[in-house]
Parts: C-alpha cells; sequence; structure tokens
C-alpha cells in the first residue's frame, strides 16, 4: 500500500504529538515559537562544518568524488544520485536517496561510499563521536570505508544515538532502492575533529533490550508513520500532547503549553514515562495528582522521583510555588573564604571563560568579581593561559586561607560542566606552565571544598518549575542585568565577541559576557546567602504541604 507520508529521519528521535501537528492540516496556520537564533545559528555552523569535510575529502580522493548539486529540486537531486550509484561513482557528496513510496520514506545522506557490492552511508555531524579509550572502529578519512576499519587503540564510542537512527534510514532507503552494500549493515560518522571515520554495525545487539540500531529504527518508523498517516488522513489522533525535556525548544510549544494549561495535564508536574504512566492509572491532571496522599502506597512506580515529592510538587504548582523545602533545616556549606566559580564554555570546542567571586574573610587578596578569559576563538593554545592564571589564583587563594587557619571552599551550580573543563583543561595542556596535574584537579573537585548548589537544591528543595539557576536564583531575590540572559544566547554572543564568523571582534559583546558570567557566579553567591539566612524560616515547607 502507498503511504500518504513521506518522512525523513528526523520524526524518529521527534515527539510523537510534533510528528502529529507537522502532518495535521488543520494546524498549520496555529502561533508556532519563533525561530531560535541560537539553533538556527548551530545549522549554519554544521553546514560551514559538512562544507569543510566536503571541501578536504575532495582534495584527498579527487575525480572520485561528485557532488549533488545543493540547489538543485529535490527530485532533480534524487534523480542525480540515483544515476550516479547506477554508474558506479565512488563516492557521493550531499546525495538525496530515491524515495521508498511504499515505506513512507525520504531523506538525505552527506556521504555515500562504494564498496564491492554497494553502498554504505556516511554522516557528517559538528560533535564529537568518540571519547578517549579503545574499542571504536574506525578508519582514516583518507579511506573512509568499512573494509578498512580497525579497532581503535586510543578511541571509544560516543553514544550518539540519534546518529545511528539517521544512519539507519539511510540504510533503509538504500536497501528499499537496491543500492545497499551486502552483508552487515554498516554505518560511518565523520564528527567535530573530522580525523576519522567511526563505523557503526546497525545490526549489533547495542541497543537496551538487546535490541539493533535497525530494529529500534524500524519500531520507531513504524510508529511515527502510523502517527503522521492518522493526522494526514483526519483519522482520530494517535498521539496526545505531554510535557517533556524538548519542549523547551519545540516551536510547536505554544500549541502543546496552551492544551496542556486547559486540562491541567499531570506532565506539567511530572514530566515523561512518570506522566505517561500516571494517565494509565487514572491521574490525568495535577489536580489528581495533588489530590493523592503522599503517605500511601504509589501508584504508579515512579522512575524521575519519589512518589511524595511528586504529590507535594503537585500541590505546590497549584499554589503557584516555585520552591519549597524538602527539609525542615537547610545544610550548606560554608566556610570563612568562599569563591562562586562559573565557567563559560563554546559547545564542544572548548572553555574560554572562569569567572571568580571571592568574599568571605580578608586573606590578603583582593575580593570582588575577576575573570580569566581568553579572546582568540577556542579551541586555541591562549585556553591554556587563561586556564593556568584562572586555577593559579584559585590554589593562592586557597593557600593563603589555609595559612591563617582559615577554612576555604569554592561553590560552582551543576558541577558537570565545570568538572569536564577542569579535568578536561588540565589533561589537555598537560605539562604547560602552570597547568595542574589531572590527578591535582580531581583531589579538589572531589573534596569537601569544592561544592555543587545544584546539588544541594535537589536534595534540600522540591522546585515545581525546575531547578535551573535561571529559575531559582530569582526568588533569593537575584536578578540577572542582561534580559536575555542565557547560555544559548551566550553562544551568539561569543561568536560575535571574538568574530568567529569574519567580523571584526566586538569589545561590545565581551563586556555583555563578562557581565553574564558575573552575574552568573553572583547569582550562586546570591542563593547559597539566602539558603542560610531566617528567610527560610518563610518558605513554604514540603510537610505542610
Amino acid at each position: 500500500m502507498t503511504s500518504q507520508v513521506q518522512l525523513d529521519a528526523g520524526v524518529v528521535t521527534r515527539c510523537r504529538r510534533r510528528v502529529h501537528l507537522e502532518h495535521d492540516p488543520g494546524s498549520h496556520d496555529a502561533p508556532k515559537a519563533p525561530p531560535d537564533p541560537t539553533g538556527r545559528q548551530r545549522k549554519a555552523d554544521a553546514t560551514e562544518h559538512r562544507r569543510a569535510v566536503a571541501t578536504s575529502l575532495g582534495r584527498l580522493v579527487g575525480s572520485d568524488l561528485i557532488e549533488i548539486p545543493v540547489d538543485a529540486p529535490t527530485s532533480a537531486r534524487e534523480r542525480a544520485t540515483a544515476e550516479a550509484m547506477r554508474s558506479g561513482v565512488p563516492y557521493i557528496w550531499g546525495a538525496v536517496l530515491p524515495r521508498d513510496e511504499p515505506g513512507g520514506r525520504r531523506g538525505a545522506i552527506d556521504l555515500l561510499v562504494k564498496d564491492d557490492t554497494g553502498y554504505v552511508p556516511v554522516l557528517v555531524v559538528r560533535h564529537k563521536v568518540t571519547d578517549p579509550g579503545r574499542g571504536a572502529r574506525t578508519s582514516p578519512v583518507t579511506l573512509p570505508l568499512p573494509t578498512g576499519a580497525r579497532v581503535d587503540p586510543l578511541r571509544r564510542v560516543r553514544a550518539q544515538p540519534r546518529d545511528q537512527m539517521r544512519l539507519a534510514h539511510a540504510q533503509r532507503l538504500l536497501q528499499a532502492s537496491g543500492f545497499a552494500a551486502s552483508g552487515r549493515s554498516t554505518g560511518g560518522v565523520i564528527g567535530m575533529d573530522a580525523d576519522v571515520v567511526v563505523w557503526h554495525d546497525l545490526e549489533a545487539s547495542t541497543w537496551p533490550g538487546g535490541r539493533s540500531a535497525l530494529s529500534e529504527y524500524d519500531a520507531r518508523f513504524a510508529d511515527r508513520l502510523a502517527v503522521a498517516t492518522a493526522a494526514a488522513t483526519g483519522a482520530p489522533a494517535m498521539a496526545r500532547p505531554s510535557r517533556i525535556v524538548e519542549c523547551r525548544s519545540c516551536p510547536w510549544w505554544p500549541v502543546c503549553e496552551q492544551d496542556l494549561r486547559k486540562a491541567r495535564d499531570v506532565s506539567l508536574v511530572v514530566r515523561g514515562e512518570d506522566a505517561i504512566a500516571l494517565r494509565k492509572a487514572g491521574v490525568d491532571t495535577v489536580d489528581d495528582l495533588a489530590a493523592l496522599d503522599p503517605h500511601d502506597k504509589p501508584v504508579i512506580p515512579f522512575v524521575g522521583m519519589l512518589h511524595t515529592d511528586a504529590v507535594v510538587l503537585a500541590r505546590a504548582w497549584l499554589r503557584d510555588l516555585t520552591v519549597v523545602r524538602r527539609v525542615e533545616y537547610l545544610d550548606v556549606p560554608r566556610a570563612d573564604v568562599e569563591i562562586d566559580v562559573d565557567m563559560e564554555s563554546f559547545g564542544d570546542l572548548g572553555a574560554y571563560m572562569w569567572g571568580c567571586l571571592l568574599s568571605g574573610t580578608d586573606v590578603g587578596v583582593e575580593p570582588g568579581y575577576r575573570a580569566f578569559a581568553t579572546w582568540e576563538p577556542v579551541p586555541c593554545d591562549d585556553e591554556a593561559r587563561s586556564f593556568a592564571e584562572f586555577w593559579t589564583w584559585l590554589a593562592d587563594v586557597r593557600r593563603h586561607a589555609l595559612e591563617r587557619g582559615l577554612t576555604f571552599r569554592a561553590y560552582c551550580y551543576n558541577e558537570l560542566a565545570e568538572n569536564r573543563w577542569l579535568l578536561g583543561s588540565a589533561d589537555r595542556f598537560a605539562g604547560r606552565p602552570g597547568i595542574p596535574a589531572v590527578g591535582e584537579v580531581r583531589s579538589f573537585i572531589s573534596s569537601d571544598e569544592w561544592v555543587d548548589l545544584f546539588g544541594i537544591v535537589q536534595q534540600q528543595f522540591l522546585c515545581a518549575h525546575g531547578k535551573g539557576l535561571k529559575t531559582i536564583a530569582p526568588v533569593a531575590g537575584f536578578h540577572w542585568r542582561d534580559p536575555e540572559a542565557g547560555g544559548e544566547n551566550s553562544m551568539r554572543w561569543y561568536r560575535d565577541a571574538v568574530g568567529m564568523d569574519g567580523h571584526p571582534p566586538e569589545p561590545a559583546q565581551r563586556r555583555r559576557l563578562l557581565e553574564y558570567n558575573e552575574d552568573d557566579v553572583r547569582a550562586t553567591h546570591a542563593l547559597r546567602t539566602w539558603m542560610t539566612s531566617d528567610a527560610m524560616a518563610d518558605l513554604p515547607f514540603a510537610g505542610d504541604l
């Protein structure tokens, strides 16, 4: 049976409700969120990265590579790709694969490479696809063929499920058109570093439950195809709105938010699998959840939180309370000498700023805010200098405090990012002047002197509207000076600050980033000061709800 819709690879990693709305003729004119400038920039960066890889590959393989014109109509690109495959072209860049009409598939792939029996898909992405370790199967970009793959002694595969789903989609299109290489289904990925091709066995049992990437893809695609077909034909909707993490960046969120708030849907408090399970148990609304006894046996086996917390959060949401105390008395470690730390990075490319706020007892170092930054586009060698200066200053303050018999602590909000770049910078710049040993950094971040305020908030508060610093700090009375303050926007400011797009660097954007970083560290200072103040007595206690 011919399908009424053809779907690209993106649907298998997309919310089911979004797939419905994208194919529902009645939703075409619904108000959607404005395009995200940062998202647009990421797409532009990815396009530029693919262009660089194509140029480099063209130099390496010469006339063995052809490019499908990107500005041609889609149908013309499909015909050109099919003709190139029939002609046995070794490397086809920018391929648009013949549509699988019966299967409801359409799609493109960055690169097709030919072995003796057919074609294998290769994806080019602007993110890391390996981590230090061993076990990944890689081949050099100079030989982008699975037959040239070997077990890499220096790299292990970084989990990127979306990449494997895109490869599986391309593989099914190749199989449907009769151009797929024989044998096991395989796909390659060229990542941000563009130094090797990482090869994935799409039939290996590497997914939960012993499933393969192909079997996972097949199940997801069949489901999304049914959802889209129902929407396109006016059949009863197969997907209802439910709040998940992806809602924050989805263009359809205004539509779903309106529906969820009108229904007072339980996912406004409890997201993901817990919300689905609650609805199956007859708990459809926030009111239903709030009416449960928090001390009774849970109505479902919660995954994301405790039953008691879910009920209290629902009651807090009904009273429009952002934060309630989970515990009667808060325990926030304090010290004589304190430093609030916030790191700014540009994606996976590098950490360009370490901002610090020194407060507490005088130790002979000027108190207040200071930043250690590089304004050369990362990754760059100047990162080593700024990181070394930051670490040296931090270690000096710590040493001065201990020499005076004073206690010392440094604070951040969500240590995962800071720890990653602390350890990564020490490893990457090992041996440079002022760079600490990895063991020294590891010892510090595992000590009581390094405090993650996010962890404390998670343990001691219940947060009805999220636990992010931008959500919690205003409850403590702190507000950012920049109305657009946020990590995503800071990426855009950074591009302008360093002249990343070929324009002259903008000093005003550097000042903006410094002010933003300073507000971030002052926010953590304000938060822990508030958490150890008498104001906690006036904050609602979960036990009272």
